[in-house]
């Protein structure tokens, strides 16, 4: 799970005080703007070779998977639950390079992975008439990505019987109001500042509410790869 989605929930943890509040955690939602496979389309459109991590993998779920989840937790949950996907044993994650591998396949073209990025993109234009399509796999080199994908931490009260498919996360509210408002506050800065926005300063903000997050800036990212 992703820092932005934590904050998230630590700022409705402070709501649920007032408020009931349920929620959802899906992973990826397949073809969703700014995903993988919506980020597939787009070079498929444009005739541009495809390219992923070959060492990092991924569940997925439909647009009406996600939503329905979401219309389960606002409909049966309580305060604070989380719902998320589950099924008997581990759940099937794939990885990226798969997948770009089975969609190729799909739109009836075979990959031929190269060697470079520069390979790649060179071997475009005469791949692709002859309904081959070049793609680069690499291992994870960017800033993001986690190898895995985890829907609740180790501490967490699960639920795991009231529901087919479904587990839920029975939570109480735990949170830092204090540390929330220097958050907020932080964020105000920043965007009020007329200086271009600082990464550092935004990463700063994330580990001072979540001092558990993890993040190593590579200085690449995922979709700015070929």
């Amino acid at each position: 799970m992703g820092g932005s989605k934590r904050i998230m929930e630590k700022f409705l943890m402070r709501e649920s005080l007032d408020v009931s509040v349920s929620m959802a955690r899906f992973a990826n939602v397949a073809f969703s703007d700014g995903s993988l496979l919506h980020g597939f389309n787009q070079r498929l459109m444009k005739r541009q070779p495809l390219s992923a991590p070959n060492d990092v993998e991924r569940y997925f779920v439909t647009p009406q998977e996600s939503g329905e989840l979401c219309m389960m937790s606002a409909i049966f949950g309580e305060n604070l639950d989380i719902f998320f996907p589950h099924q008997e044993g581990e759940l099937e994650l794939t990885k990226f390079s798969d997948i770009a591998i089975r969609f190729l396949e799909s739109h009836g073209y075979e990959p031929v992975e190269c060697e470079t990025e520069d390979e790649a993109r060179s071997r475009a234009e005469e791949l692709i008439p002859k309904r081959q399509w070049p793609v680069y796999f690499f291992a994870s080199d960017t800033t993001g990505e986690k190898a895995y994908e985890e829907f609740f931490m180790g501490d967490e009260k699960l639920d795991m019987e009231s529901f087919q498919g479904i587990g839920v996360i029975k939570n109480q509210p735990d949170f830092d109001s204090g540390a929330l408002e220097r958050f907020e506050q932080k964020i105000s800065e920043i965007k009020g500042s007329p200086a271009p926005w600082d990464k550092k300063e935004i990463v700063e903000a994330y580990l001072g509410l979540l001092p558990e997050l993890s993040h190593e800036e590579k200085g690449k990212y995922l979709d700015s790869r070929m």
